[in-house]
């Protein structure tokens, strides 16, 4: 599976795990609430700064973002 959908589903998943909406995590992100709909269907390349601000607002580490991504 390609590393941007593994990505995307795992930021989804982990949005849910908090019982976050979409626009819940983009107003705690500062990113576009699109982008992050992009984001978790593997349509978006995000810098390492816009997964920092997704980590922080789910209050996970950076690495724990990407625990289990191959």
């Amino acid at each position: 599976m390609n590393i941007l959908i593994q990505l995307g589903k795992r930021i989804a998943y982990l949005r849910k795990l908090k019982k976050m909406s979409q626009l819940d995590l983009s107003l705690e992100s500062n990113v576009n609430k699109n982008y992050i709909s992009d984001l978790e269907k593997g349509r978006r390349n995000p810098s390492v700064m816009v997964l920092n601000r997704i980590a922080e607002a789910l209050e996970i580490d950076l690495s724990t973002l990407f625990k289990g991504i191959q």
